[in-house]
């Protein structure tokens, strides 16, 4: 046997023998550049459309989401919370002398669409969105299928933009779980009609249910913010329930800073602050400035923890 056969021969052990289950960084990025050999195409034949794998892989990530039955239960159990204050508050509304949220309430069927969200954004609604987003990664990781859809070539950007997409998606999906049932249920409850803002100042129903679509997006875009952050997370372990569990007691200390007076310099970088900014809303004019101020940091969240996934998903080496 040849020097150089000896030589082919000692290099193929060597690339055998390597750690079960481990996908190296490099090799990921390989394969997720390359892909699968393929034959050579016709000339004529256009290239392959790189966006149509990304809809592809979007839209199975999003049936297995809203498949789940978890998750349904989740969306299920907030939509019947609007109800249920609904409700109590009809109750109590019907005796003398109440006043404050109750008559705010009773007094128009749309103004317990607000009520709900100030009861449900600061920590049930967080709550559901983490354990999706937190999910996402951690839990393909822990159930040992990460590894195979790194091995099709998908790429790890584009999964994790996949991933993060889904939660976005299903952070809308968790607001309008709640508005929807508290429109419905105070369209039944109490009277439908022009609506009095904090403000003093009174609205038709229309421009009303205009400022409801506006609250929606606002509150979402909230959720997505903590979803960016619950997907960091996920990206440096493989028990989704620790990345779940994380971005919950973050939330509540988070509240905690809120709640001390002594802190309150620091108050307005923490992201619960600016979820109750959509009663923003409610004053006329619409105050713009605290919306904005709210989507901005929403928006810096949602680029400095991706940016923390990304790096941290980039550049992991996959066991699972």
């Amino acid at each position: 046997m040849s020097a150089a056969e000896t030589a082919a021969e000692t290099a193929a052990e060597t690339a055998t023998r390597r750690t079960p289950g481990l996908v190296p960084v490099g090799e990921t990025l390989r394969s997720a550049e390359r892909g699968p050999r393929q034959p050579a195409a016709d000339p004529g034949t256009p290239p392959a459309r790189m966006p149509w794998s990304f809809w592809r892989l979007l839209g199975s990530e999003l049936g297995l989401t809203f498949r789940r039955p978890r998750n349904l239960l989740m969306l299920a159990a907030l939509g019947v919370v609007p109800i249920v204050i609904g409700v109590a508050l009809r109750v109590v509304a019907a005796e003398d002398g109440m006043g404050g949220i109750i008559e705010d309430v009773a007094g128009n069927s749309l103004m317990l669409t607000f009520v709900s969200f100030s009861f449900l954004v600061l920590l049930f609604m967080p709550v559901v969105v983490s354990v999706v987003a937190g999910d996402s990664i951690a839990g393909e990781a822990g159930a040992g299928t990460l590894r195979y859809l790194l091995a099709a070539p998908s790429g790890r950007t584009r999964l994790l933009a996949v991933k993060y997409v889904n939660a976005v998606v299903f952070a809308y999906a968790v607001t309008a779980a709640v508005a929807l049932p508290a429109l419905a249920t105070g369209l039944v409850l109490f009277p439908a009609g022009d609506v009095t803002l904090l403000s003093g100042t009174t609205i038709s129903m229309g421009d009303g249910l205009l400022r409801i679509v506006i609250a929606v997006g606002y509150v979402g875009a909230g959720m997505a913010a903590l979803a960016a952050v619950a997907l960091a997370m996920s990206t440096f372990t493989e028990v989704s329930i620790g990345a779940i569990a994380a971005t919950i007691v973050l939330i509540i200390v988070c509240q905690v800073l809120r709640a001390i007076p002594e802190l309150g310099s620091i108050t307005p970088y923490l992201l619960p602050t600016r979820f109750t900014n959509f009663d923003a809303v409610l004053r006329s004019p619409i105050d713009t400035a605290a919306m904005g101020e709210g989507l901005l940091a929403f928006g810096a969240y949602i680029l400095l923890f991706g940016s923390i996934a990304w790096a941290r998903f980039s550049g992991k080496d996959i066991t699972s």
